[in-house]
């Protein structure tokens, strides 16, 4: 447990943060409307558009809840040259943000994730995108520009979306990188480079994840079945720690020799979109400031609840979080 004034200090800290996210970078895309009537041409809703709205996505949105915390984001990824790779960069100079890191790519699209709304109902989502990875020549300039950027960093992100971004090669290096210059790495994975992560800090995969990354299955109601997966997460990947979410049945840590479970706050769910990269960016803040482990996950689950009570991908509320912080006595 850490105190109320503790609270207040470390909320105040994550202002002091500079953080830096390497992933899949992207666009979300969301139009609005009303259906009122269905298509004579097909079996479909029809559609009237009332507003259009772009947001950052990716690990755009991890950007956004690490700014929203207080902290310094920088992005180090790789886009295209075209149109949408623009929108994404006024997108990021719109929130202020610093794009030293960001590379255009002539050979690549620009992710967009384009959500069609009607209410609240989402009707389709339209993906504009390649998974196929960047070539040798722009792998080499993402490694060599996190490289520059780690030392004035106090933590790094992989946020990977299997888009192609990060690969086996870069990781390894960057990873290696961080841990000579003592700044500590925390991964959202995903399938493709799942067992890539190697000497990692905190490993954040869910549970769906993490039955598919190790190809094994287990019952997650029994605490020994669900050590020995962690156990062997760990062991494999010689990782310091990992930290699973658990969708509505809360989050695990296993870090720095504790163990901590944490159920799921009781929420009015209204969206679990974002709720991920909330928790990644809320846990990368505290592993940065060196914070326990059992206030790394409680705070983490706590943010990553907070969300989804919210429509669409939106970044956390630092004050309500400090808020909820305190009257749970995390």
């Amino acid at each position: 447990m850490v105190n109320t004034t503790s609270i207040e200090e470390i909320f105040e800290a994550f202002n002091s943060l500079r953080v830096l996210i390497v992933g899949d970078v992207m666009l979300d895309s969301y139009v609005w409307g009303r259906v009122d009537r269905i298509s004579p041409e097909a079996p479909v809703p029809v559609v009237t558009v009332q507003r259009r709205e772009l947001r950052l996505g990716g690990a755009g949105n991890v950007i956004l809840n690490v700014q929203a915390l207080g902290a310094e984001p920088i992005i180090c990824s790789v886009i295209g040259t075209d149109e949408p790779g623009d929108r994404l960069v006024n997108q990021l100079e719109e929130h202020g943000l610093n794009c030293n890191g960001l590379i255009r790519s002539n050979s690549r699209i620009t992710t967009i994730k384009e959500r069609i709304m009607a209410g609240s109902q989402q009707v389709v989502r339209v993906d504009t995108e390649t998974d196929k990875y960047i070539t040798e020549s722009e792998r080499n300039s993402l490694i060599v520009k996190a490289k520059k950027l780690i030392p004035t960093c106090q933590v790094v992100i992989f946020q990977d979306y299997d888009k192609g971004v990060l690969s086996a090669e870069a990781i390894a290096e960057i990873t290696t990188f961080a841990n000579a210059q003592g700044v500590p790495t925390v991964v959202d994975p995903k399938k493709r480079n799942f067992l890539a992560y190697n000497h990692t800090t905190l490993f954040k995969p869910n549970l769906k994840e993490l039955k598919e990354g190790l190809k094994i299955d287990f019952d997650v109601t029994k605490a020994e079945e669900f050590q020995a997966a962690v156990d062997q997460l760990k062991a494999r990947m010689n990782l310091k720690g990992a930290l699973i979410t658990l969708s509505e049945r809360g989050v695990f840590i296993d870090f720095q020799n504790e163990v901590h479970r944490f159920p799921a706050h009781i929420r009015q769910i209204s969206d679990v979109s974002g709720a991920g990269d909330t928790v990644i960016s809320v846990a990368a803040c505290c592993v940065a400031l060196g914070l326990p482990p059992g206030f790394i996950a409680g705070l983490s689950n706590l943010a990553g609840g907070l969300v989804c009570e919210s429509l669409g991908v939106v970044p956390i509320d630092k004050n309500r979080l400090k808020k909820e912080a305190i009257q749970e006595k995390l």
